[in-house]
C-alpha cells in the first residue's frame, strides 16, 4: 500500500545534476591548476650543473721551493814512493764518508695533459736554478807511519735541476692527483785535495754532466679556467762522479782517486697558465 502521507519526490533532471557537480568541483580544479602554475617557475629557475673542469690542454708556469742534496764520498790511495807502510789505507779510510747540503731552488715548467674520464696523463719538463755545494772533511788526523798530521777534504757542487718526466693521475673535478717518474739531469763539479805536515800535497778535479733518474708525487688544483697552482715533491738519483790525481811530497808521489754520488730531494709549489 502507498503511503498517503510521504511528500513525493520530483525527479531530478540531468541538466539540474550538472550543474551541481560543475559547482562542486570547480574549486577543486581551480586550485589545482594554480598549484600546477606555482610549480612551474620554480622547475624552469633550476639551473643545470656546471660539468667538471677537463685538464686537457697545455701550460706554462712558475715553480720555487727547497732542495736538499746528499752524497756518498770515497777514496783510495795507492801505493807509491811518498806514503808508505799504513799511511795509504789510513788517507782512503779517513777520506771516505758522506756530506749533506740545503739550498733554495726555482724556476719554469711547461708541459700538456690529455684526460679520458677520471684519468689524466701529462708529459712535463722542467729547468730549476739550484746551487748545491756538498762538502766533506775529516778532523785533522795523524799518519800512523811517518807520524805526519794530515787533512783530506772533497766537494760536489751543482748549479741546476732539470728533469723531463710523464705525468698520471685522477682527477676529481678541479683537483689533480698524480705520480711522476722519468729523466733528471744537472752538472757536478767535484774537488778533492789532500794536504799533510810533512811537506806533502796533492788533488783531484772533475766537472761532469750528469744524467739520472727521478720519481715524485704531486697535486695540482684549477683556481680559475686558466690558473692552476700546484705542490710536488721530487726525489733524484745521479751516477758517480770520480776523477784520478796524485800525491806528491818528498821523495815520492802516491795516486789519488776519488769520487762522489749525487741524490737530490725538491719540495716545491707551482703555478701554471693553462691555454
Amino acid at each position: 500500500m502507498s503511503n498517503p502521507f510521504a511528500e513525493a519526490r520530483p525527479r531530478a533532471h540531468p541538466f539540474v545534476l550538472a550543474c551541481y557537480l560543475f559547482v562542486a568541483t570547480a574549486p577543486l580544479a581551480c586550485g589545482a591548476t594554480a598549484a600546477i602554475a606555482a610549480d612551474m617557475p620554480v622547475k624552469a629557475a633550476a639551473a643545470p650543473a656546471a660539468p667538471p673542469y677537463q685538464w686537457t690542454g697545455c701550460y706554462v708556469g712558475l715553480n720555487a721551493g727547497g732542495g736538499a742534496s746528499g752524497t756518498n764520498v770515497t777514496t783510495a790511495v795507492g801505493a807509491g814512493g811518498y806514503l808508505a807502510g799504513l799511511d795509504p789505507g789510513e788517507v782512503s779510510n779517513d777520506g771516505t764518508g758522506s756530506a749533506n747540503a740545503a739550498n733554495v731552488l726555482g724556476g719554469g715548467q711547461a708541459g700538456c695533459n690529455w684526460q679520458t674520464g677520471t684519468i689524466v696523463v701529462g708529459f712535463e719538463g722542467d729547468l730549476d736554478y739550484y746551487r748545491s755545494n756538498s762538502n766533506f772533511f775529516n778532523d785533522t788526523n795523524t799518519l800512523p807511519t811517518s807520524g805526519n798530521s794530515f787533512v783530506i777534504g772533497q766537494s760536489l757542487t751543482t748549479n741546476y735541476l732539470a728533469t723531463v718526466r710523464p705525468r698520471i693521475g685522477v682527477a676529481a673535478d678541479r683537483n689533480f692527483g698524480y705520480l711522476t717518474g722519468g729523466a733528471a739531469f744537472t752538472d757536478a763539479s767535484y774537488t778533492e785535495s789532500y794536504v799533510d805536515s810533512g811537506g806533502g800535497s796533492g788533488g783531484v778535479t772533475a766537472s761532469k754532466f750528469l744524467t739520472g733518474w727521478t720519481a715524485g708525487a704531486g697535486w695540482e688544483y684549477a683556481w680559475t679556467d686558466h690558473v692552476t697552482i700546484k705542490f710536488e715533491y721530487l726525489y733524484a738519483a745521479f751516477p758517480t762522479t770520480s776523477a784520478t790525481g796524485v800525491i806528491v811530497g818528498p821523495g815520492g808521489t802516491n795516486p789519488l782517486h776519488g769520487s762522489s754520488d749525487l741524490v737530490i730531494q725538491v719540495a716545491r709549489a707551482g703555478m701554471n697558465y693553462k691555454f
